[in-house]
């Protein structure tokens, strides 16, 4: 078994393993046992849960970014990527849906899940041709993953085959971000010179 194999099969033991018993009985090792791993090679590989969220997020992310868009507008290479993304969690979804349910009561592993996703919306930014570089870049970030977490919270609800319900969310999501962004970066009109004062002394 080579170490993608491992990682997927381990992944997949692990999203399993949450959507059955809840996420505060996922561990590394519980994942192991649960796919017939090796303990000895988990444990180099992934020393805590975190690390496998870590993983998840990054083949999620390679999933998003293979094959994207590259021509089209920003918001059309975006809505490509966040989609790709959405039908990588749609393999895993009662696992995720889980995840989802043990966040607001687990403050480290919400903690976590933020620092990924706000990483993983720099590399779609970056992937849809955006700078994630910098302030501004920083900013854009947020951004999306303001767009990122509206997207999910309909995808939660969404159980269409074809993610209609998820499509409609992100896409008014990036249209309301477009035009944030389309009101702020708005150059100023340039005021019209003032006509110059007309000299009202006396003429001698």
């Amino acid at each position: 078994m080579n170490d993608m194999d491992f990682d997927t099969a381990l992944i997949t033991a692990a999203f399993a393993l949450g959507a059955e018993k809840g996420w505060r009985h996922v561990s590394p090792a519980a994942a192991a046992r649960h796919a017939g791993l090796d303990l000895a090679k988990t444990r180099t590989a992934y020393p805590c849960t975190g690390a496998i969220l870590k993983t998840f997020g990054k083949i999620a992310d390679a999933v998003a970014l293979s094959n994207a868009l590259t021509e089209g507008s920003v918001r059309d290479r975006l809505f490509d990527i966040l989609l790709r993304r959405f039908d990588f969690l749609q393999l895993h979804r009662p696992g995720v849906l889980a995840l989802l349910r043990a966040l607001p009561v687990c403050p480290p592993l919400a903690f976590v899940m933020a620092e990924l996703n706000l990483a993983s919306m720099g590399w779609l930014l970056e992937g849809a041709g955006v700078d994630a570089t910098g302030l501004r870049g920083a900013l854009a970030k947020r951004g999306l993953l303001v767009v990122w977490a509206y997207g999910v919270r309909a995808w939660a609800e969404d159980d269409s085959d074809d993610l209609t319900a998820t499509m409609a969310a992100v896409d008014k999501a990036l249209s309301k971000a477009e035009s944030i962004v389309n009101r702020f970066s708005a150059k100023p009109r340039a005021e019209p010179d003032s006509p110059l004062p007309r000299d009202t002394s006396p003429v001698e």
